[in-house]
């Protein structure tokens, strides 16, 4: 790996931090009057979702439940059905039981210090740090793919990281964060950024990357990457669309459905089986003793 000195990390951090006041977007989490809460409910809709499609659903969310405590006072199914088609529902499920926890254990208010917050159901140690960070403006390696893979370019002069987080990756993070903890909070979302928008997986725009010209993977030659190309993952007949199809008929309705309602959606008995136990299983969906389903509701 490519070592970097104090002088060349401090240019690093100059040129970043720059780069990102005169481009950053204008998002609603990123606002002076964002609460902690709205920066919780950010993190964890952007996870495998692109920001577009987050957004009116992060506006709509926080119209309806500004607070935790607002969340939390409604049943489960209904943080589902709010979460309409933003994918993983699941997450849905893990809000509303963060929710649950910051209104009992935390007097309504999410808390602010890290280990309090991983220890909130659902939140991992990327979203830990991340509120941490942009919530609170605490000095945090806050590593995403993104981040991982400006890393990986810039630094190291690999043009993509590894499959999955290494020790090494994680110690280079720490290694780069600025010593105040108000820069730090800020070098983490403008490095986010700087992936997000310019140095992106398939196509970077290195010509407005404001480190070409002392880019570890530009001045090697931009080799290409070691291992195989990712696949895309399928959607079209495969669980993950049934799934989608069988919550959307329980979003849509205001009452539990019955099993036959549902098999209107998809015509594979066997698949739409197996898809609603494992929905079931997931404590998305509810069945009742009378043999309809509905999303949870508690």
């Amino acid at each position: 790996m490519t070592t970097t000195t104090p002088d060349h990390v401090l240019d690093l951090h100059d040129t970043v931090l720059d780069w990102y006041t005169d481009h950053a977007r204008d998002l609603p989490w990123r606002a002076p009057d964002r609460s902690p809460w709205g920066v919780l409910v950010s993190e964890v809709m952007l996870q495998q979702t692109p920001v577009v499609r987050v957004l009116p659903q992060w506006e709509a969310w926080m119209q309806r439940w500004p607070t935790p405590t607002d969340l939390a006072a409604d049943p489960p199914g209904e943080a589902v059905r709010m979460w309409n088609r933003l994918g993983y529902p699941r997450r849905a499920l893990r809000l509303h039981a963060a929710a649950v926890a910051i209104r009992d254990e935390h007097g309504g208010l999410v808390p602010s210090e890290h280990a309090q917050l991983l220890s909130l159901p659902g939140v991992g140690a990327y979203t830990a740090a991340a509120v941490a960070s942009f919530a609170f403006g605490q000095q945090h390696a806050v590593v995403d793919t993104n981040v991982r893979r400006v890393h990986a370019r810039a630094v190291t002069g690999t043009a993509e990281p590894a499959a999955s987080l290494t020790a090494a990756e994680n110690r280079l993070a720490v290694d780069l964060l600025p010593d105040d903890e108000a820069t730090a909070a800020r070098w983490a979302v403008a490095v986010m950024e700087l992936g997000a928008l310019v140095c992106t997986a398939r196509s970077p725009s290195c010509g407005r990357c404001p480190w070409v010209s002392r880019c570890a993977w530009v001045l090697a030659g931009r080799p290409a990457p070691t291992s195989p190309p990712r696949r895309g993952q399928a959607w079209a007949g495969t669980d993950r669309q049934v799934r989608g199809k069988l919550l959307a008929v329980l979003r849509a309705s205001s009452e539990p459905v019955t099993a036959e309602e549902l098999a209107a959606c998809w015509s594979d008995a066997a698949q739409r089986g197996r898809c609603l136990d494992g929905l079931v299983s997931d404590g998305l969906v509810e069945p009742l003793p009378d043999g309809r389903f509905t999303l949870p509701r508690s």
